[in-house]
């Protein structure tokens, strides 16, 4: 009887052990399945494509060819490798653990457009890019003299650029050259009208607000007057359009527009400058210099270069001092707030060639 009862037990040890393994096997066979499923775009959510990227809590950007499409924020979910194209759109809406979800139009088709969830690992939130890495040298276009040319891509034909502190940049800001803009007490706000006053003269220079235009209602701020130019600074306000235009009147004889600048106006009046920087609507940023004569009002377009990798971030900040040197707080490209989180702001020195001109 106990051999038969040593029998019957090794007999069960051998058979749950077998069991056991089996069960393992399966276990891991079917795990084998699941990481080795194959899934396509069509297995992800469908969901209404971004038609304005305004309403994009933030832009995500990766420098990888590859990146990772998972159908849930979770590494062990159904994921599909995809090949990064430098035109795709990768827009985030919410940040998890490790992942953040994206909305994702196939093909750049709006209308065909899916919910996926990406690696933090894999990608940088537009708030957080900073100019590490980036050829500031890199340019679009420029206009020399009223000479074009689109074949030269770098600023090195005019000059050099560099990424400096922000210690270096408030430290260089004592040293300004560019005019400051004053207050003409004579220019009052009236019945939604800019007005000049003055000796029993009175006229309209322009309207403040609810001006009708085929960009959108826009409105006019007073900034100040130019005592080199002398002539009165509007700056140009619209919901519709990101950047700015400033407006020159002279109120001399008869109100007459004289000339504009896209971003704040910096004025040089010991070389008879008019230079401004600004965002380009398209691609990067604006950097102007153009020579105003105010006996003649005429304009000569000295330079225009449509610098390619970073944004202007504050016009207003923008600066000359001597040799020629010229000063912006600007961000990277694409880098926009995100999350209640600003861009990061980054400063450049521009130190044109002595004998440019």
């Amino acid at each position: 009887m106990k051999i038969l009862n040593q029998f019957f037990i090794s007999s069960m040890v051998a058979f749950v052990g077998c069991n056991q393994q089996n069960k393992t096997t399966e276990t891991n066979k079917a795990e084998t399945e699941v990481k080795q499923k194959k899934i396509t775009l069509a297995d992800f959510k469908k969901i209404k494509g971004v038609d304005n990227v305004r309403d994009v809590p933030f832009q995500l950007f990766t420098k990888l060819d590859s990146i990772r499409f998972f159908v849930t924020p979770s590494k062990d979910a159904a994921h599909l490798k995809m090949a990064y194209h430098k035109l795709d759109n990768y827009y985030g809406f919410e940040e998890f653990e490790d992942f953040y979800s994206i909305h994702y139009s196939i093909n750049n088709n709006i209308s065909n457009s899916i919910e996926a969830f990406v690696l933090k690992s894999e990608f940088t939130p537009a708030y957080e890019l900073t100019l590490k890495g980036v050829d500031l040298y890199e340019i679009r276009s420029s206009t020399f003299k009223q000479s074009d040319d689109f074949k030269n891509k770098s600023f090195k034909k005019f000059g050099t650029i560099t990424e400096i502190s922000e210690q270096e940049f408030k430290t260089s800001s004592n040293n300004r050259i560019n005019e400051a803009l004053v207050k003409n007490p004579n220019i009052k706000l009236q019945d939604d009208n800019w007005i000049y006053k003055e000796n029993g003269r009175e006229e309209v220079i322009t309207q403040h607000e609810n001006i009708s235009t085929e960009t959108g209602p826009l409105a006019n701020e007073y900034v100040g007057r130019s005592p080199y130019l002398n002539l009165e600074v509007f700056k140009e306000n619209s919901d519709e359009v990101a950047g700015s235009f400033y407006s020159f009147y002279s109120i001399k004889n008869a109100i007459m527009f004289e000339l504009g600048t896209e971003g704040y106006p910096q004025i040089l009046p010991a070389k008879g400058w008019v230079t401004s920087v600004s965002s380009n609507n398209d691609v990067g940023s604006n950097f102007i210099i153009a020579k105003y004569f105010p006996q003649t009002k005429k304009q000569d377009n000295l330079l225009y270069v449509n610098f390619t990798n970073f944004k202007i971030a504050d016009d207003k900040k923008a600066f000359w001092t001597d040799n020629d040197t010229f000063y912006a707080e600007v961000y990277p490209l694409n880098s926009t707030s995100g999350h209640g989180k600003k861009p990061k702001t980054a400063y450049i020195k521009i130190q044109l060639k002595a004998d440019l001109f």
